[in-house]
């Protein structure tokens, strides 16, 4: 019976139960993308990444329970953090290969740090802010769009308070976030966010790294700073660092390994 080592990491937390959890899977050569869906599914976290030695780098590459996608932040960070901690403790950096082009983690003090494409969005035209307002049930303040939609509301508390039909959701032409200024939290970061992913099989996604991709360039250019900190406010919450670096966003944050184990199929 074949079997692969399995990891399960919650990322952007320093805690347990806390953050977006990810499936890691560490692999010595690559496995049909078949069977890394069926694994996805069986694990049925938002996303499990499987990597592998590619020359100097890493082949890396991330699943839903139901899709392939092209990029992840949570799952890119939990793949550095087993690498760097787990298989090869004395690593500071991970040079991994994927569908979004060469990406870089690095140990930086507590923190491991993704340098990931920077997404600066555009305003969405008018048909999509009302299709959004719609969806949403809320008029946001400004609806911008890159990869993904984001509908900006007027506070941290609005961002917490919204119950998303996910119905509705799913009817937009691509997944769709929330997000705030974060001064009216109980502890001031400077913006806040929620992601909503119901199309790729995840209503509610706890923590999204990939997501501010955009999010960071929006708030550095609207709030004048080229470093901030971010909170995303889902049920589990989770913490980030983002620095803008030309073209490039510099996410930091924490991880914590929850589960060890051996997949058998």
């Amino acid at each position: 019976m074949p079997t692969l080592p399995l990891y399960q990491v919650d990322a952007f937390s320093d805690r347990p139960f806390a953050g977006n959890p990810a499936a890691v899977c560490p692999l010595t050569a690559p496995i049909p993308e078949a069977l890394m869906q069926d694994i996805a599914a069986e694990n049925n976290l938002s996303e499990t990444a499987f990597f592998h030695p590619q020359g100097d780098a890493f082949s890396l590459r991330w699943f839903t329970p139901t899709t392939e996608v092209d990029l992840c932040g949570h799952a890119t960070l939990a793949s550095a953090f087993v690498l760097m901690t787990e298989l090869e403790p004395a690593r500071t950096e991970v040079t991994f290969r994927t569908r979004s082009g060469t990406l870089s983690v690095q140990r930086r003090d507590d923190q491991l740090v993704l340098d990931f494409p920077a997404y600066p969005p555009a305003p969405a035209d008018a048909e999509t802010r009302a299709r959004v307002a719609e969806a949403l049930r809320v008029q946001p303040a400004e609806v911008i769009r890159a990869r993904s939609l984001f509908a900006v509301l007027d506070s941290a508390a609005a961002v917490r308070a919204f119950t998303p039909d996910f119905g509705a959701l799913s009817r937009l032409p691509t997944t769709i976030g929330i997000t705030a200024v974060g001064t009216d939290e109980q502890r001031p970061v400077d913006f806040v966010a929620r992601y909503f992913a119901p199309t790729f099989g995840i209503n509610e996604d706890p923590v999204t790294g990939s997501a501010y991709c955009t999010l960071a360039p929006y708030w550095a250019a609207r709030l004048g700073k080229p470093e901030m900190r971010a909170r995303q406010v889902s049920r589990r919450g989770g913490e980030l660092s983002c620095a803008m670096a030309g073209d490039r966003v510099h996410i930091g944050g924490k991880a914590r390994l929850v589960i060890t184990g051996t997949l058998a199929y």
